[in-house]
């Protein structure tokens, strides 16, 4: 008797023990399941690249489809009709990638509570009430009245889903273990919810509201004297001698400025660095007749990357490029015609509004000399090891009321609703299936007037030789300054007066010194009858391109391979010897002469190596602080003056008032802030470099470089990349921030097309692969993949890992 209730108590605490390892505490995963042998995270490894190939099952085909995948693992497909090719296209990019699709999609549609708990409800609030969902919406009701966008769609779609079906818990990428939760069904709205996440990326902001707190603040006169729309020295995307008959109307009616005592918690700004470089050469250019395109997309670096390469094959489609995880198709790339890349268009397609209610109810706001009827939408929100949340949203003609009494604002009063150009419908997908295919610059015009946004510069060239620019993107007409302040939304004026017609938008073709660029600067002159905004033009990348490219004759690729990695730091270029003739030498130690006599002798390149880039990097930024620090009284959002604005109220005004810093009793001058700021910096770098036992202070090592996977975890991210340039960089790789692709392709009549890319990682997502890191370190020496682009896969066989034949069962 007492054997058996030893042997229960026994089962009883090992059924306790099970139990208890198999139950989720707080962040900490069931390390019962997490750390099984057979179904645990020690089963994601890969012994070797692509060890785990032979696990693609293809059942929902019509018709053969051959697979291969060559030694960066990027899949080539061929399949004998579309359906198949983008049914395999999701498969695969979801069987690399599923985790990553997920959990971009729960970022973007204000899900992340779902599985991360509280601590993401905010971000998933902001994301609700900026209508990223009711964006995605619309435009899905949009395209899916194209018939053939929508057979791909679903396709795509389904791939996805077949992937999922086929997983058990051993087979989920190892997010899903740590995190305990399940992937859900692919749906065709979540393919769309991605391309709005990129709207929010690239096109929302919240400048109107920080400059009207700055307009009120400081005045029109001296807030037009430090944020310029416009600056000469800047050359534009299209070239200063296309004139245009400005026949811009002055419209009378100006809005009176909006004020308010209201202090509101911005929802944070997408990254200023957001943005690119694309250019495209003509054969009179090239050395040997060809044409070219080069594309840098320049984004937040994160692992998995934003982009999965792939080849897709099919009698209509033989395209290669990068894509999005989550959409068909590729949006960066090139076929055997054609070749395209997109940079930001920078363009502002957001205003706000204050909205009057008419009373507390919030059920109508006043519009012009009536009360309109308001749509109260309940937002749902699942929040881990929580009570629901729910979170009342107040929709206008003009779109969501994003700040007020539940959110953002301090007073109750203040309502501000936003009009984006990212809630209209739209049919972005179908421009991009048009350029997978196009077979000249006729096809590639005809796909650019379906899209709508993010606006992007397309740069494009053919293998007949045309190379050309379009800034494409649905754009509002406005009058004179409209936008770039909070507008009234009593006051029918205040309405957008329609939209640029698509012949009207900018573009241009074959121009006479044989290249088109672009790297988000201003778009055009001041003659372009149509008026444009945006407060975050780059000031910087644009000029040294085109100088680069005006100072090349007879480019060959070696030539762009070195325009895309230059490291020439233009704003150093300008500033540097103005701020040196400031300092005073004579009081400077035997070490501090060494820097200066170092940085007199730079040659203005941010190379990985250098010390010099890293004294000036620290020695603006600490000046820049010292000049605009009376910004940093005011006690509601704001920005300040840009870097290229600084250097030119340094140069053309020595007695400005800004110099003074205002917590101290000295009224100092710009000599002062430049000695003082020099002596500091050398302090600072000097206690660096013994606090590390340095005797130089390389660049690469000071800004650290790092591609952090989505959930910060340290051990699956790749810190201290040995990389130049910085922000303002043709190579702009600052900190968390660079080129996230790079792709060349030479295009040439009687010849098959060629192409060379590289980004930084790999193409699998699981962090037990050989190829989760990639191509990283590749990325930051410069060097180049030569991309697999052939229409036949027998003439691949030389260079693949992987090939296998799937048949119809």
């Amino acid at each position: 008797m007492y054997r058996k209730l030893t042997f229960f108590g026994y089962l009883i605490f090992i059924i306790i023990v099970i139990i208890s390892l198999n139950i989720k505490i707080n962040d900490i995963p069931p390390i019962g399941k997490f750390l099984n042998p057979y179904s645990g995270f020690w089963v994601n490894g890969e012994k070797k690249s692509g060890d785990n190939l032979k696990k693609i099952i293809l059942k929902g085909i019509k018709e053969e489809v051959i697979v291969q995948y060559d030694s960066t693992l990027v899949p080539h497909i061929y399949a004998k009709n579309d359906k198949d090719l983008f049914y395999a296209q999701g498969y695969l990019t979801a069987f690399h990638r599923l985790w990553q699709m997920e959990f971009q999609i729960k970022a973007a549609s204000g899900e992340l509570s779902e599985i991360l708990g509280e601590q993401t409800l905010k971000s998933d609030i902001s994301k609700r009430r900026t209508g990223i969902m009711y964006a995605a919406k619309r435009t899905l009701k949009k395209s899916i009245q194209d018939e053939e966008t929508l057979n791909l769609l679903d396709s795509y779609v389904s791939g996805v889903n077949d992937y999922i079906n086929s997983l058990n818990y051993k087979d989920l990428p190892v997010e899903y273990k740590i995190l305990d939760y399940k992937p859900e069904k692919w749906t065709l709205l979540k393919t769309f919810i991605l391309m709005e996440y990129m709207s929010d990326m690239l096109s929302r902001g919240n400048s109107d509201i920080e400059d009207t707190y700055l307009i009120n603040e400081l005045g029109i006169d001296l807030y037009n004297n430090l944020f310029p729309e416009y600056f000469d020295e800047i050359k534009p995307i299209i070239p200063d001698y296309i004139q245009f008959d400005n026949k811009r109307k002055k419209n009378s009616f100006i809005s009176k400025n909006v004020n308010f005592n209201s202090k509101i918690d911005l929802i944070p700004n997408p990254n200023p660095d957001n943005g690119s470089n694309n250019f495209a050469i003509s054969p009179k250019k090239s050395k040997d007749g060809s044409s070219y395109l080069a594309s840098q997309p320049d984004l937040s670096l994160n692992l998995p990357s934003i982009w999965y390469l792939i080849h897709l094959n099919s009698p209509n489609f033989n395209t290669m490029g990068a894509s999005l995880p989550g959409a068909p198709g590729i949006i960066i790339g090139f076929n055997d015609n054609i070749a395209w890349g997109e940079t930001n268009a920078t363009r502002d397609v957001v205003d706000w509004y204050k909205i009057e209610f008419k009373d507390s109810e919030r059920k109508e706001y006043k519009y012009g000399d009536k009360w309109l009827k308001t749509e109260k939408v309940i937002e749902r929100f699942k929040v881990r090891g929580e009570d629901d949340y729910y979170d009342t949203i107040i929709f206008t003609h003009y779109g969501p009321v994003v700040y007020d009494k539940n959110f953002g604002s301090d007073k109750e009063k203040l309502n501000l609703a936003m009009r984006w150009i990212a809630h209209d419908e739209s049919v972005e997908y179908k421009t991009f299936l048009l350029l997978n295919k196009a077979k000249n610059i006729y096809d590639i015009e005809n796909a650019l007037e379906y899209f709508d946004g993010p606006a992007q510069n397309f740069a494009y060239a053919t293998k007949n030789g045309n190379i050309g620019l379009t800034i494409a993107g649905k754009f509002p007409i406005k009058y004179e300054g409209q936008g770039k302040f909070i507008l009234d939304g009593k006051d029918i004026k205040n309405e957008w007066q329609g939209y640029i017609p698509y012949k009207n938008i900018l573009t241009y073709k074959n121009p006479k010194e044989g290249y088109v660029s672009s790297a988000n600067q201003h778009p055009v002159n001041k003659t372009y009858p149509y008026y444009y905004y945006s407060h975050n033009y780059e000031m910087y990348r644009g000029r040294r391109l085109i100088d680069r490219l005006e100072s090349i004759d007879n480019i060959e690729i070696n030539d762009i391979k070195k325009i895309q990695n230059d490291n020439f730091n233009y704003k150093a270029y300008e500033i540097l010897p103005i701020i040196l003739d400031e300092l005073d030498t004579s009081k400077l130690t035997y070490e501090q002469k060494i820097y200066f006599k170092n940085l007199k002798n730079w040659d203005f390149f941010a190379e990985a190596s250098n010390e010099n880039q890293v004294f000036f990097n620290e020695w603006w930024n600490d000046l820049y602080k010292n000049i605009w620090d009376e910004f940093n009284i005011l006690k509601y959002p704001y920005r300040k003056p840009n870097s290229f604005r600084t250097y030119k109220l340094i140069k053309e005004d020595k007695n400005s008032k800004f110099y003074d810093i205002i917590s101290t009793s000295k009224n100092e001058s710009l000599n002062d802030l430049i000695n003082k700021s020099f002596l500091e910096i050398t302090v600072k770098l000097d206690t660096f470099k013994k606090r590390n036992s340095l005797k130089k202070i390389k660049w690469d090592h000071y800004k650290n470089t790092t591609i952090n996977h989505l959930l910060r975890i340290k051990s699956f991210s790749y810190d201290s990349v040995s990389i130049g340039g910085d922000r303002n960089i043709l190579n702009a790789a600052s900190k968390r921030h660079g080129p996230s692709f790079r792709l060349i392709v030479k295009l040439k009549k009687n010849e098959k097309t060629k192409a060379w890319g590289v980004y930084p990682g790999g193409q699998s997502g699981n962090i037990g692969s050989r190829n989760y890191f990639g191509e990283v370190e590749n990325w930051g020496k410069g060097v180049y993949n030569k991309l697999l682009f052939n229409n036949n896969y027998m003439d691949n066989r030389n260079h693949i890992i992987f090939e296998k034949k799937y048949n119809i069962k």
